[in-house]
């Protein structure tokens, strides 16, 4: 605990409160990042995605974590379909660069451009399906 003078008044502070409320607070950029991706997959993702159904894409709440070509009842490609990996974080930056790297053969003909951007949409459905599975 420190304790400061401001004006005429004392005022404790501790070292925590601090870290935790500063602008380079890893919970304060995690937030912002994942309210970011928000924004990001309404304008990029949603022609084709949705949270819980299926479009021309997969449903994406669930995603983190689940098998690769596994969705309920969505028509993968066959590349995608045999695709043996799980989508964590470093899977889907990488889909999200070049999906045809991570699965040659596979439908989705765009990529997100820029790393920030990856980042931040991959933030926003780790958030997405996190808050999914505790409301269960």
């Amino acid at each position: 605990m420190r304790t400061f003078a401001m004006g005429r008044k004392w005022v404790t502070v501790s070292l925590w409160t601090a870290l935790l409320v500063g602008a380079g607070s890893p919970l304060v950029a995690q937030a912002q990042s994942a309210a970011r991706g928000q924004t990001l997959f309404e304008a990029r993702c949603t022609a084709c995605h949705s949270l819980d159904a299926n479009r021309v894409g997969p449903a994406l709440q669930t995603v983190v974590g689940r098998a690769a070509g596994t969705a309920k009842d969505y028509d993968y490609s066959q590349a995608l379909a045999g695709a043996k990996h799980r989508w964590n974080r470093q899977m889907l930056l990488a889909w999200l660069t070049d999906p045809e790297t991570v699965v040659p053969g596979q439908r989705m003909g765009f990529q997100v451009e820029e790393a920030a951007d990856r980042e931040d949409i991959v933030a926003f459905l780790t958030a997405k399906g996190k808050a999914r599975a505790s409301s269960k």
